[in-house]
């Protein structure tokens, strides 16, 4: 199989069909595409994959249904149709999810929730996800943490899906479709001509490189204006409205499966999610970001925010003392004009520019539409390039790297279930690891866990985390430092120690080139 062990700049193409700039999912998404037909593909990303927006999300496959009240019908459809495109092409780290939205009267009427649950559930067609219902949280186990005075809930289906490997998961495919990728590689200057683009990229350890490609794809996600005008030397007519999201996460506040939706008094929502086993996540706030945009971080009020409207609806309030960790990003949403930022359109839009050699922008978008995003963008991108249109949209139903069970369980019948029987599968095989240890390896590998575990585990750096998943992760999917382990590949540093943290990165120090010696995570924990 082939590795992704950083290349030296020698080894790094000197020409290319496309070049996209940018590793977050939708940049990663499009150099999938774009690989799959057949096209010469080179990512950059200066940092690690998914290290900004795409692991700073709610973490959910979901068609929006707040987005109803601002006419966003187009999103929500098209939304809602990608969900089970999504959660068959990678059952391992997507998975549906049940909502509960209690009802609070002094919020929006029954006819309300009613109409937009009946518009939520036929809008897009469904095999996998069950419809809407309505419970009696007297009687239903959602109702056991809340509140009594809340009587009656909705229920509805979403699903749930770990972001940054996601992302991982896309570039996987890309680079073994042919792409190239590079992290830790900055595009640091874009000049163009008419029929290509010269570009220089530079390294985190000081190399430089020249580049031709016939088209250039800007998939910086929050940077993409900064991009334009700083490093291709163009303007920009769109304007990005950068809007700060925030989460926290707190010890686990109910035993049940489900999530909550929780309506606040501002009109806004949030959501409570079982997250890692042994916690629930809280979010998100909607805050314009004025800062620099790498460097976005939860204020108290933030806190408080979540805090306080979470303690609206469970019997037991939360206190910021509760709060065991906290995570933000900056979305990059197009700016129309709306005075309220939770308002402003999820969607998306690609700008091509074929002035000269083409120039194509992504502005927005949200992770559910990610891959459809990606499909739209390379089909753009088939005519400038004088490319065979045979060549045409083929993810749909494709399997992302790991997520193809055939060889376990044989054909596949529904993604939630196939994943039970291909787990009950892995135990058999591996019946020397703890059942907590496979349920983590096979969520995060599916398919391809065999290969992460190899002949031999090795020694057991930290609690559940043996030497054969760090060199995989190591030759396989970027990881260069403890951070990429801990916060991004997994979420395995929410469970450790300071100590047991430590002793990860004192690994990855030793046997990685350039490793941190300590982890300095861009999301903090108390």
């Amino acid at each position: 199989m082939p590795s992704p062990v950083q290349r030296p700049s020698s080894a790094i193409p000197s020409q290319c069909d496309v070049l996209v700039v940018g590793g977050g999912i939708n940049g990663a998404g499009i150099a999938r595409d774009l690989a799959g037909r057949g096209l010469k593909v080179v990512l950059c990303e200066k940092d690690d994959l998914a290290q900004a927006t795409s692991s700073s999300s709610t973490k959910l496959i979901h068609g929006g249904l707040r987005y109803l009240e601002y006419n966003e019908f187009s999103l929500v459809r098209k939304a809602l149709a990608e969900r089970e495109v999504l959660l068959r092409s990678a059952p391992h780290i997507m998975w549906p999810l049940r909502f509960v939205m209690p009802h609070d009267p002094g919020m929006r009427p029954v006819w309300m929730i009613r109409i937009g649950l009946f518009l939520y559930d036929h809008l897009a067609r469904r095999e996998v996800l069950p419809g809407s219902r309505t419970v009696d949280l007297r009687r239903h186990p959602s109702g056991a943490p809340l509140q009594p005075r809340f009587t009656k809930g909705f229920v509805y289906s979403d699903g749930w899906v770990d972001d940054a490997r996601l992302v991982a998961l896309n570039a996987i495919d890309a680079m073994e479709r042919g792409a190239t990728v590079l992290t830790r590689w900055r595009c640091r200057d874009a000049q163009r001509s008419a029929d290509a683009w010269q570009v220089t990229l530079d390294s985190a350890s000081g190399a430089f490189h020249t580049l031709n490609a016939r088209a250039l794809v800007n998939a910086a996600g929050p940077w993409a204006a900064q991009f334009l005008s700083e490093h291709a030397h163009l303007s920009h007519p769109k304007a990005l409205r950068l809007v700060k999201g925030s989460h926290i996460v707190v010890p686990r506040l109910f035993d049940h499966g489900h999530a909550y939706i929780f309506q606040n008094p501002d009109k806004r929502i949030i959501f409570a999610i079982p997250y890692e086993h042994d916690f629930t996540l809280i979010g998100t706030t909607d805050v314009e970001h004025h800062g620099p945009i790498g460097a976005a971080r939860i204020d108290e009020s933030e806190i408080d925010y979540l805090c306080e409207q979470a303690s609206r609806y469970f019997a037991k309030p939360i206190a910021k003392s509760d709060v065991v960790w906290t995570y933000s990003g900056v979305r990059p949403l197009l700016d129309d004009e709306s005075g309220d930022p939770s308002a402003v359109t999820r969607d998306y839009s690609l700008e091509l520019d074929t002035a000269q050699a083409p120039l194509l922008t992504v502005w927005g978008g949200k992770i559910t539409t990610f891959r459809k995003l990606a499909e739209d963008a390379a089909d753009l991108l088939m005519q400038p390039l004088g490319v065979d249109a045979a060549r045409g949209a083929w993810t749909h139903g494709a399997f992302l790297p790991g997520g193809d069970l055939n060889k376990w369980i044989g054909p596949a019948r529904r993604p939630d279930t196939d994943f039970e029987r291909f787990e009950q599968t892995v135990r058999r095989r591996y019946p020397q690891f703890d059942a907590a240890v496979l349920h983590r390896l096979a969520r995060a590998y599916g398919s391809r866990i065999d290969r992460v575990i190899g002949d031999t585990p090795g020694a057991q750096v930290a609690p559940g985390l043996y030497d054969c998943e760090l060199r995989y992760l190591h030759d396989h999917e970027w990881a260069r430092g403890a951070d990429d382990v801990l916060w991004r590949r997994s979420k395995l540093g929410l469970h450790y120690s300071a100590e047991e943290r430590a002793a990860v990165a004192a690994w990855c120090a030793e046997h990685w080139d350039g490793a941190a010696v300590t982890p300095t995570p861009e999301t903090s924990w108390n």
